[in-house]
């Protein structure tokens, strides 16, 4: 598996000037890719690559949010990188099958942010860590959304609120970086 375009994505987003905790994440990130060659892979039970989409409205007051049925939480949409080391790639592809829209534009190719969290083990698979690139797209509010089977529900949400759903730091901190 060929690494070398998702750590040139991590050196560039690691050259950035980031928050302490996110710039800390970043490094333990690159580190966990040279170290292992199936990153990209659910098989490696320790952690894995994932990709999220942030999705933002085009004035940049809203973002799409889903109450995640397994986790049980308001989140961004995102999932497993299942091989593919184009994670931009895997963030629009999550957005799309668990929004059901059709009209988003991703915003750059570069990351947006990045978060690593653990996954609480679940049905014989051990708990593990998520190293998640999140990537920015805008979606258009006026387009009808579809509830897909890994949801509870979907709501755009006015960013002042978003923390009000989920005080989590990691939504907080792509809330403040939107409001930049």
């Amino acid at each position: 598996m060929d690494l070398t375009v998702t750590l040139k994505l991590l050196r560039e987003h690691a050259a950035r000037q980031l928050e302490p905790h996110e710039a800390a994440m970043t490094v333990e990130t690159i580190r966990f890719v040279e170290a292992h060659a199936d990153c990209l892979l659910r098989s490696q039970l320790s952690g894995h690559l994932t990709g999220s989409a942030w999705v933002v409205d085009p004035g940049r007051v809203r973002t799409l949010l889903t109450h995640h049925r397994k986790l049980d939480l308001w989140l961004q949409f995102g999932g497993h990188a299942d091989g593919d080391p184009d994670l931009a790639d895997v963030a629009m592809r999550e957005a799309r099958e668990e929004s059901g829209l059709t009209r988003l534009r991703l915003v750059s190719r570069t990351i947006f942010d990045l978060d690593r969290h653990l996954i609480p083990e679940r049905k014989g698979v051990p708990a593990h860590w998520h190293f998640d690139l999140r990537f920015l797209i805008e979606a258009d509010p006026g387009e009808a959304f579809v509830v897909s089977d890994e949801s509870h529900d979907l709501a755009w949400v006015e960013l002042g609120r978003v923390t009000t759903l989920n005080p989590e730091e990691s939504l907080a901190r792509m809330v403040r970086k939107t409001q930049l």
